[in-house]
């Protein structure tokens, strides 16, 4: 009997320790001021654009993709990315990453890239009959 008890206990603390996970996780802020960015230990979503004087590098020994965003004001900061570069990145207008700023870099566990919509006005060139 004692033992359900026990068992219905760690049931209970599994769950509830769960929920406080993906609330935190939901608390994710967005950020579009690196200066910000760089002063907080918190996991924040940096959006800027990538700064494509300063190229990318992929790392496949270590499978890493690392590159560097600026934000509106124009302060720049590194981002190291555990994983592969996004298809779209080249053609991305804005660039949306989420991790930690920390030891000098941005940590990204995430990037999110926004492309240039098809729908956006483009020039149209009237032809005359």
């Amino acid at each position: 009997m004692k033992s359900k008890y026990i068992f219905g206990g760690v049931i209970i603390v599994l769950f509830l320790s769960i929920m406080a996970y993906l609330f935190t996780q939901s608390n994710i802020k967005y950020e579009d001021n690196f200066a910000v960015v760089k002063t907080t230990d918190k996991t924040v979503k940096a959006t800027g654009s990538w700064v494509k004087a300063k190229n990318y590098e992929m790392n496949r020994e270590k499978n890493t993709f690392s590159f560097y965003m600026s934000d509106a004001n124009g302060n720049e900061m590194k981002v190291i990315y555990e994983g592969a570069m996004p298809n779209n990145f080249e053609t991305a207008t804005s660039v949306v990453v989420t991790g930690s700023y920390r030891n000098g870099y941005f940590h990204a566990k995430d990037i999110l890239t926004k492309c240039p919509s098809k729908y956006e006005q483009q020039d149209v060139k009237s032809s005359s009959l």
